[in-house]
């Protein structure tokens, strides 16, 4: 044994009173509460949704009219774009429909012209054979009486006789190339008979004589008195010598080859 297990502590007992005992107990118990009111607070919370008021704003008498100038507008808009396009589709058609008129109005002209043409073929055929059964008449009737030019008219027939086979040359007027109208007064200068240079006037100097009276030395033209196209000289038995073309150049050729449309007598 201790030489002081039998001496007692010199320390005072801790004395807790029970006042401090119960205040503590206090303290807890009100943490312990307070725990538990925010618990069921929480929970209470977590039950009930929130429930939030938003104030609108008053729709005033301004504000009205403007939404109601606003809808008349948009339904305006509406109503123009409409006739707009309704506009737009009838244009479209028209256009359309005229395309059409005048395509059918081509087809239309361009087969009245295929007709025209065709008959005036037609007519032009007729009358070139009418033509040629009458100067092959009139050759056969006048060939005795008028197949041997004399005097001035043999030296014209002659002259234009040595031309054949010369060259056509538009605008020339010899020696060895001619223009119809060019032999033609060259021919008659060659006897002291001055002729106007070209066709047109050639058709009209001296005097006009029918197809069927025809002699020697005549000027014979085609197309009308005053604006004929060309001109050659009838040298009788039918037959005609001219400066034709640049193909055939100087030729001689009966009446019923070209039967001419008119003559004049110089001579």
């Amino acid at each position: 044994m201790s030489h002081t297990a039998h001496i007692r502590s010199h320390r005072k007992p801790r004395n807790r009173s029970s006042s401090t005992i119960a205040m503590r107990a206090g303290v807890a118990g009100g943490v312990l509460g307070t725990l538990a009111v925010a618990g069921a607070s929480a929970s209470a919370n977590a039950a009930e949704p929130v429930t939030q008021t938003l104030e609108l704003p008053t729709l005033t008498a301004d504000m009205a009219t403007q939404v109601a100038q606003s809808a008349e507008a948009t339904q305006q808009a509406a109503a123009d774009y409409q006739l707009q396009a309704e506009r737009d589709a009838a244009a479209a058609n028209a256009a359309k429909q005229a395309k059409a008129d005048l395509a059918e109005a081509k087809k239309k002209e361009a087969e009245a012209q295929r007709k025209a043409e065709a008959e005036r073929k037609t007519a032009a055929a007729a009358s070139r054979s009418a033509d040629r059964t009458v100067l092959a008449a009139t050759s056969d009737a006048t060939s005795t009486s008028t197949s041997t030019a004399t005097g001035s008219a043999a030296a014209v027939v002659a002259f234009v006789k040595a031309q054949i086979g010369d060259s056509y040359v538009m605008g020339s007027t010899g020696p060895n190339s001619w223009d119809c109208s060019g032999l033609v007064q060259t021919a008659f200068k060659q006897i002291g008979v001055s002729l106007p240079r070209v066709s047109q006037d050639q058709s009209t100097s001296g005097t006009q004589v029918s197809l069927s009276n025809l002699q020697p030395g005549d000027i014979l033209y085609w197309g009308g008195a005053g604006s004929a196209y060309h001109v050659a000289v009838y040298v009788g038995d039918g037959m005609f010598v001219g400066a034709q073309n640049p193909s055939s150049g100087v030729v001689e050729k009966p009446l019923s080859y070209d039967p001419p449309t008119g003559a004049v007598r110089v001579l």
